[in-house]
């Protein structure tokens, strides 16, 4: 699972699977106690994918990811929120980066005449149009895919896709960051300053303090092969880690901080505490290390 330069991935492999765990994630949802969120498109993508010869993970696996169900839950409502309130203050520009399998653009009510853009791996986006086409489902409102690497020239392709610089925008980036290496991600947040118009905003699940702490992640991998043991014996304690560029980075809040964003800031114990999905401090090692960060463009 490693990475390497100019990989590319489908939806049921390397980077692309880890859309499906968020999906199946989200699928869950509607059986809590008290949602935040019905996203009735997420169990679709996941048929479709089994039809296709992926397989769940293991009981134990599944296991893992409904251990951080809380955390998925109020990061999804976070970013819902956002999009909402972009919208109810005029925005009518939307792109979502490394879109994966977000359903936002079917689900979300969105203000008349905004377009979504999103942007991902060609394969990746173009099994969730074929999907949501077979199902006969149609976006909420005007959705425009941008199928590109990030890595590539993406604002090119965004712009030729009919994305309006002299527009304000709300651009989110939710569970992409570890997966691109840090000057990758400076460059990414460099486009996009240079792409957002005053008044733009802005919505990043970024790092949070000892995010890529070596004893915490030694400790994931530790508990890894731990409900491993307790699995079935073919499977193999794969680590969503292996995939990450654990590298230092810039701070987030404070790049855009100091590029003409006006920032606040979240940690995820206290995005969980506000939707009820934990009190102050009872967030287990389980719960990744993030904080969540919201900035508008001011000049």
């Amino acid at each position: 699972m490693t990475r390497t330069d100019g990989d590319t991935w489908d939806i049921t492999e390397s980077v692309g699977a880890t859309a499906l765990g968020v999906a199946w994630s989200r699928a869950q949802e509607k059986d809590t106690e008290c949602p935040l969120f019905i996203d009735p498109f997420a169990q679709l993508f996941i048929d479709a994918a089994l039809e296709r010869g992926w397989r769940l993970p293991p009981a134990h696996m599944l296991d893992r990811i409904r251990a951080i169900g809380g955390y998925a839950a109020s990061r999804t409502k976070w970013f819902d929120e956002f999009f909402v309130a972009a919208g109810a203050n005029g925005i009518d520009q939307v792109v979502i980066l490394a879109a994966g399998l977000d359903a936002r653009a079917w689900r979300l009510p969105w203000v008349d005449g905004t377009v979504v853009y999103e942007i991902d791996q060609p394969r990746v986006l173009g099994f969730k149009a074929e999907t949501l086409r077979k199902n006969d489902v149609s976006p909420a409102t005007t959705y425009m895919p941008v199928p590109i690497d990030l890595r590539d020239d993406w604002p090119r392709a965004l712009r030729d896709a009919g994305f309006d610089p002299t527009e304000p925008t709300a651009w989110a980036a939710e569970g992409l960051l570890p997966y691109l290496p840090a000057a990758g991600q400076d460059l990414l947040f460099e486009r996009i300053s240079d792409l957002s118009a005053r008044g733009s905003r802005i919505a990043v699940e970024a790092f949070g303090a000892d995010f890529f702490d070596p004893e915490y992640l030694a400790s994931r991998r530790e508990k890894l092969r731990a409900s491993q043991q307790d699995g079935d014996a073919d499977d193999s304690a794969f680590d969503v880690a292996d995939m990450w560029f654990i590298e230092d980075r810039t701070e987030v809040a404070d790049w855009l901080a100091e590029h003409g964003w006006d920032v606040a800031a979240v940690e995820a114990a206290d995005l969980m505490g506000r939707y009820g999905r934990c009190a102050a401090g009872e967030v287990d090692d389980a719960t990744p290390r993030t904080v969540f960060v919201e900035g508008q463009r001011s000049c």
